[in-house]
């Protein structure tokens, strides 16, 4: 029996009221998942894979948005600590506001998680995340092959937009990419920040570097947004789909539909489905204090590891490669087609 809450800036007293009853009903206790937003695709899908996946194992599930506010998250575990819940999972608004907030929960004698956006600097029971390295390890054997494919051997000139230069998320892709193409001496490859992840600085940089250099043979978008952008750029430069080669990140639904059309190659998604299959498959074990290994998993199929760090239990989880032939059928987040076989925990 699961019973799922989604619970807004005015339903959260009347969930507090609620909450009793609420654990009556479950088997297992209730689990409150404490999201950044709601103001993109990844987050909505990650709260109903949340609730779907760990809901289904027998947790009750009750989501909080912090609606991109680190204060509000703060208070939000506040309230979430009054209805006695076995476990927190937390998309953390801000990696530092947070931790008073995990610490007291911790003391509380709840468990704490982290998904997606590791926090490192506070003890936590669990985290599962992307191996952001590893997508763009990932991205660099893509751009090899499809490099080989083009010019008869990897060469050529690679513009690379990245996200913002203060986001780790985008410094750990580049980084993964940037040293699995080191050791191709005939790749040139040119690096533009996206400032604030916008798309329309990706835009303006595909513009001008088109320009300046255009000899240029693939652009590494390191999201699917950014990569829409430089799509338009190409087709308002009279370019056809293809005509120069796109890679991209992440897995928005943006992205592949790009894949479709024909404006991208490859996309290496950000694991949402993978990483919240993590959890539940962990959780019984977090949540009942059970020893735990170290060593690799199989997650939805993708080969991920798990490895006790400084913080705690930390399961990494790779990016798997969206193409043309495998966009209908492979389990990508950005289809929003959630697995439905049911989640096996770790016993």
């Amino acid at each position: 029996m699961k019973l799922i809450k989604n619970l807004g800036c005015a339903a959260v007293l009347l969930a507090v009221a609620m909450a009793p009853a609420m654990v009556s009903a479950q088997d297992k206790g209730t689990v409150v998942y404490l999201l950044p937003s709601l103001g993109d695709e990844f987050q909505t899908e990650s709260r109903t894979a949340i609730e779907n996946m760990i809901g289904g194992l027998g947790y009750e599930v009750i989501s909080m948005d912090a609606q991109n506010r680190s204060d509000h998250q703060l208070n939000q575990i506040d309230t979430a600590l009054l209805m006695n819940p076995v476990a927190l999972v937390i998309a953390a608004v801000d990696f530092d506001s947070v931790i008073p907030g995990i610490e007291k929960a911790r003391e509380a004698g709840v468990k704490v998680i982290a998904y997606d956006r590791p926090i490192t600097n506070v003890e936590l029971d669990f985290t599962s995340v992307a191996g952001t390295y590893e997508i763009g390890e990932v991205a660099a054997h893509e751009v090899q092959t499809l490099l080989k494919a083009l010019n008869g051997s990897v060469s050529g000139t690679v513009l690379q937009i990245t996200g913002d230069p203060g986001d780790m998320f985008s410094v750990d892709i580049q980084t993964g990419f940037d040293e699995n193409m080191a050791e191709f001496s005939d790749v040139t490859i040119i690096t533009k920040p996206a400032m604030g992840w916008e798309a329309s600085n990706a835009a303006d940089i595909a513009d001008d570097q088109l320009l300046v250099n255009t000899d240029i043979d693939l652009i590494f978008t390191h999201a699917g947004h950014l990569a829409g952008a430089v799509s338009s750029v190409l087709e308002a430069k009279g370019q056809a789909p293809g005509e120069t080669i796109q890679v991209t990140a992440v897995g928005l639904p943006q992205g592949l539909d790009l894949i479709r059309q024909g404006w991208v190659s490859v996309d290496v998604e950000q694991p949402l489905y993978a990483q919240v299959a993590g959890i539940a498959m962990f959780l019984d074990l977090v949540v009942g204090g059970g020893d735990m290994s170290e060593g690799s998993y199989d997650v939805l199929g993708l080969k991920s590891t798990l490895t006790h760090e400084t913080w705690g239990w930390n399961l990494k989880i790779p990016g798997a490669a969206a193409r043309k032939d495998n966009v209908e059928t492979g389990p990508f987040w950005g289809n929003l087609n959630a697995p439905t076989d049911p989640i096996i925990p770790v016993q």
